[in-house]
């Protein structure tokens, strides 16, 4: 069976998090979505746990669920050179276990559901495999607190653990293309997840995977992840990387979009006075060691746009986040969940709702879109041009 997965995303008790972040809202939330399972995160905040143990029904080891979303046990971990790392565990037993250990690395693992500990990145997969848990680098090419903004390899950073890591995350500037430039990531299997901070539709599973398993279990999804008896990743969803907040290099006070060679020659000040951050394309760009290698088991990227946004875009506006506009309201009323219309629905069904959103939804799908690229910190933008549909450009 196929099931769509978004391991990644934030508790209330995590820094610049909504409040409505908790189960009862994210469980609501990803089934609109049409999300299988999410992540529980921040697992080692004591005030977290036992919210989740209080909302959850545990199905079996690893596995839990509230109204037919079913959960597993994630944590995002900050190291010694603010490199974030994501955690999946097996039990709460298994998280007490690490809790107990890392606690005697960190000063705030009580107060913040994204905690820093005082290891390093080696250190830290050493433990984690000690409590039976899986890991990889999160958001792994932005440039705040990633591996690939500390580090110019994967080796560099998790030394003698490096043949432990078991997965990758593409973060939301990213994707296959861009990270299959890089040989030595070939062997890992790659995530797109959504780092949600809140738990509405443009957020919560904005990014997401689509996994073939047996059963609807954590044990499944562990095989999946090392492509393990028949499991396996057969899509990563997500958004077209020129949408995420570090795709181009840029100034992070106004904006303002510079190449590689005017940064380094303005030395990393814009013309404001800002500093300029580095892109995810260009860091890319350096890295890069030989042309696009897609291994065998690397599944296809499909890029998508919240629902949400590709909305907005024809109503006109800036920002849109209601849920219960009557516009969305039509199209998850005939097609359950917005995975479902943005993915899997045919054009002749969309249009049957609103043609001009069809039209938006399938030239997204094709890739018939104008984009204006994030970078510096500020998202990217969906454009359409004034002559119609018929002059998007590529």
């Amino acid at each position: 069976m196929k099931i769509a997965v978004d391991f990644h995303l934030h508790s209330k008790y995590s820094g610049a998090t909504s409040s409505k972040m908790e189960i009862p809202v994210i469980s609501k939330e990803a089934k609109l979505k049409g999300l299988d399972f999410v992540g529980t995160s921040d697992v080692f905040h004591p005030l977290w746990v036992s919210h989740l143990k209080k909302n959850l029904k545990e199905i079996e080891e690893g596995t839990f669920e509230r109204k037919d979303v079913r959960f597993i046990i994630t944590v995002e971990v900050e190291d010694n050179k603010r490199v974030h790392h994501l955690i999946i565990l097996p039990s709460f037993s298994k998280v007490r276990e690490l809790y107990e250990e890392f606690k005697k690395y960190s000063a705030d693992i009580d107060r913040d559901g994204r905690c820093h500990l005082n290891l390093e990145g080696n250190e830290i997969v050493e433990k984690v495999k000690s409590a039976e848990g899986l890991i990889g680098p999160a958001h792994a090419f932005t440039p705040w607190t990633s591996v690939y903004a500390e580090y110019d390899s994967l080796r560099d950073c998790y030394k003698e653990y490096f043949d432990k890591v078991d997965f990758l995350e593409l973060g939301l500037s990213a994707d296959t293309d861009l990270a299959d430039y890089i040989s030595e990531l070939k062997n890992l299997t790659f995530m797109s997840n959504s780092d949600a901070h809140s738990p509405w539709p443009h957020r919560l599973g904005r990014e997401f995977n689509i996994l073939d398993v047996e059963e609807k279990t954590y044990s499944d999804i562990v095989k999946a992840i090392k492509r393990e008896n028949g499991r396996k990743f057969v899509m990563n969803v997500g958004l077209n990387p020129r949408l995420g907040k570090y795709h181009k290099t840029a100034c992070i006070k106004c904006f303002k979009i510079y190449s590689l060679e005017e940064a380094v020659k303005r030395k990393w000040r814009c013309e404001c006075g800002g500093r300029i951050k580095k892109g995810v394309y260009d860091r890319i760009m350096e890295l890069k060691d030989q042309e696009i290698n897609h291994p065998e088991h690397r599944p296809p990227y499909v890029r998508i746009a919240p629902l949400a946004e590709i909305i907005a875009l024809k109503k006109g506006c800036k920002v849109f986040t209601k849920r219960n506009t009557e516009t969305y309201e039509k199209f998850l009323k005939k097609f359950k969940n917005e995975i479902n219309i943005l993915v899997n629905a045919d054009y002749e069904d969309l249009k049957e709702i609103d043609k001009e959103i069809a039209d938006l939804i399938l030239n997204y799908r094709e890739g018939k879109i104008d984009i204006t690229p994030g970078g510096g910190g500020r998202y990217g933008s969906l454009n359409l041009k004034n002559k119609g549909l018929d002059e998007w450009i590529t």
